[in-house]
Parts: C-alpha cells; structure tokens; sequence
C-alpha cells in the first residue's frame, strides 16, 4: 500500500496540484491529505485513482499497485478501426487462413512442433483480425 500511496503522492507533487483538484472534483488540500504518503489517514479510492490516471495520464500509481500484488502492466495499441465490410472481409481471411494451415498440418494425423508454431502464428493474425472488426464495429 505504500507503493501505491507514494506513487500517488508523486503524481500530484508532479502535476499542476490546484487545476488537478479542480479536474477531480476536490479543494486541493483534500487531494494533497488524500495523497499525502506520509499521513496516516491518507486514502485513495477508485474514483480517486480513475480521475488521477485520467486527468495526468501518469501511469505510476497503476504500476505501483499491480506490482504489489505480483503484476505488471503494459500499454497495448489499439485496433485501427476500418469499415466494417473490409474489418469483416479480413477477419474472415485471416480464419480461412487458420483452417487452411490446421487442415493441412493434420493431414498425417498429427500435428509437429513447425506446424504447431505456423498454426498458433495464423491465429494470432486472426485474433488481430478480430479485435480489428470489434474496434471498427464499435465506431460505426
């Protein structure tokens, strides 16, 4: 907990403390206790945190509290979204192609460590594939 605290703390020493108070809602002296590492009764909650890492866009306190439960976190690039049509036509592609290669890896009846490797590479295409259609059926 103190990890987390500590990372919040920093943040608002970091930040523009009277305009990020504003942003959340708050006096400034309310998020500079609630933040406050070294205060006994400080305490952030998930409002707190939301409007934080939504207002700063600082990612510490979030990597500080996955790291005290074992985790670690990593930004992913979303999806570019298309048309739907052509989101469509790829995912498809790409499914036909994950069929393709598992049909022809099992043709002997058993599938080898090559053609594990092509099979689990067209479905991660597929999966890209699909979160592209997810990400261009969301904007339409």
């Amino acid at each position: 907990m103190q990890d987390f605290l500590k990372a919040c703390d920093d943040v608002v020493d970091d930040a523009n403390t009277k305009e990020l108070a504003t942003l959340m809602n708050m006096p400034p002296v309310s998020l500079l206790q609630r933040a406050n590492a070294n205060y006994d009764g400080a305490w952030f909650n998930a409002k707190h945190l939301y409007a934080l890492l939504l207002h700063t866009q600082d990612m510490r306190p979030l990597t500080a509290l996955a790291g005290e439960f074992g985790y670690s976190i990593v930004k992913q690039d979303q999806p570019v979204a298309l048309g739907i049509h052509e989101a469509l036509g790829r995912a498809t592609l790409e499914f036909a192609e994950v069929t393709v290669e598992t049909h022809t890896a099992m043709a002997d009846g058993r599938v080898d460590q090559v053609e594990r490797a092509r099979i689990l590479k067209e479905i991660a295409h597929a999966e890209e594939a699909l979160a592209q259609l997810r990400a261009s059926v969301k904007v339409a």
